[in-house]
């Protein structure tokens, strides 16, 4: 039976994929008996999104799934519904807010970006725990902005020291969702004109040139936080395709009549859906995938990339493995995918590109899917109310609930409202 201690659903499971992909096999087990045992016909499964323990994933399960039931008993649906939480390895920086989370669930914030921003103790054990191996690494950056030296070489520094720590060395396969091989301009420009860039859209004013005004850290840190996400948005792609996939594919063999209804937040709807590339042939156990505020590509199901005809995103197709709507949710007030996550996806062939962003570079949780024919886009209130797409490609636009939240992440946090759960049993076509 599922450890239901800290759940206000039930049933529900739990299931850990390490960095690789790989599944833990005894949930797997206590999932498969679990579906049989409380007779389940529909699965509703949650993967968080930069949350670096399980405390925090389930503490967003919790309070995402706690009003289904009741939406449920409202609609009178017949269907038997578990719940899995997905738990994978990423990170929170400890400073950023989450709107849905009481105040004691997060760790203290490391103190005003005017003033310098800190590398806490919590981030800087998260940075170890997800990059194993680099505490001397983790130790130096942590360093170099408590004590904000002037000039370029130690910003310089700084930067060499982000990419050692994030493994980004050189052109990755397949690391966007819209480009081939690719490195982060973030990573490869001129380091001081990059972190200038960034303390700019921090929205602290401007920075003077060479690292006359201290302020420049701000961008220095933004960088780290960026580039770190960065990496994780790569190993949600690995998780979704080479774990999380084939597990479905599992749960098919084992009871085929299952219904699992995919759900993603930030990056854990970059892992939902590339779960899609990883489903086994023939399997079509998926009936609808809805995506939260995806840190991803805008253009990851296009058929065409605009900006390069010659290419489609990297999940062209992806939607019609799927038995049902794929859905993302957006919200304008996503301050996060609004203007920081363009900067750190923008990707150069020369120094000058990172200064100058376009439609290329949004997020879907920010504006939708973007360059697919026929995907439809509705305001919440018809996505609650109207004729709810049944296949295909939709955009809802969340932002009237999905609005609150401070720099610098916005609102992209604030998705714990019953109407995006409504949104959920749309798609799923359970109520």
């Amino acid at each position: 039976m599922p450890d239901l201690s800290s759940a206000s659903v039930e049933p529900y499971w739990e299931l850990t994929f390490d960095a690789d992909g790989d599944v833990d096999v005894i949930q797997l087990s206590a999932l498969t008996a679990g579906l049989s045992a409380y007779d389940v016909t529909d699965l509703v499964l949650f993967s968080h999104g930069w949350n670096s323990d399980r405390s925090g994933a389930t503490r967003l399960y919790d309070d995402f799934f706690r009003p289904i039931p009741a939406l449920l008993r409202e609609a009178s649906a017949k269907a038997r519904i578990g719940y899995v939480g997905v738990l994978w390895p990423s990170m929170r920086f400890s400073d950023e807010p989450i709107p849905d989370f009481e105040p004691s669930a997060v760790a203290p914030d490391a103190g005003p970006l005017l003033d310098g921003p800190l590398l806490d103790g919590p981030t800087q054990a998260a940075l170890i725990q997800v990059f194993p191996g680099h505490e001397d690494v983790v130790r130096q950056l942590a360093a170099l902005l408590r004590e904000r030296p002037d000039g370029d070489a130690p910003i310089a520094d700084f930067v060499r020291l982000v990419r050692e720590l994030t493994g980004i060395s050189g052109p990755v396969a397949d690391a966007t969702d819209d480009a081939p091989t690719v490195v982060p301009a973030m990573l490869t420009d001129d380091p001081v004109g990059v972190c200038e860039v960034f303390a700019d859209a921090l929205g602290k004013g401007p920075t003077l040139l060479g690292g006359l005004d201290k302020r420049i850290w701000n961008g220095a840190h933004e960088v780290l936080r960026q580039a770190t996400y960065y990496a994780m948005k790569r190993r949600a792609g690995t998780v979704g395709e080479h774990g999380l996939g084939p597990a479905l594919g599992e749960l098919a063999a084992v009871r085929p009549a299952l219904r699992i209804h995919l759900v993603g937040h930030s990056f854990g709807g970059r892992l939902v859906s590339f779960a899609l590339r990883g489903l086994p042939g023939g399997v079509r156990n998926v009936k609808s995938v809805t995506l939260l505020q995806g840190a991803f590509s805008h253009y990851a199901f296009a058929e065409q990339l605009p900006h390069d005809k010659s290419h489609s995103g990297a999940l062209r197709d992806a939607q019609l493995r799927v038995d049902g709507p794929v859905v993302s949710c957006y919200s304008s007030h996503d301050e996060a995918l609004g203007t920081l996550y363009p900067l750190a996806s923008k990707l150069a062939d020369d120094s000058r590109s990172i200064f100058e962003l376009g439609d290329r570079w949004g997020a879907m949780g920010h504006d939708g899917i973007q360059a697919v024919d026929a995907c439809e886009r509705l305001s919440l209130a018809e996505a609650l109310a109207g004729r709810f797409p049944a296949g295909g490609c939709v955009s809802v636009d969340a932002s009237a609930v999905v609005r609150n939240g401070g720099p610098p992440s916005g609102a992209h946090s604030d998705i714990c409202h019953a109407e995006l759960a409504r949104v959920v049993l749309r798609a799923g076509r359970l109520a």
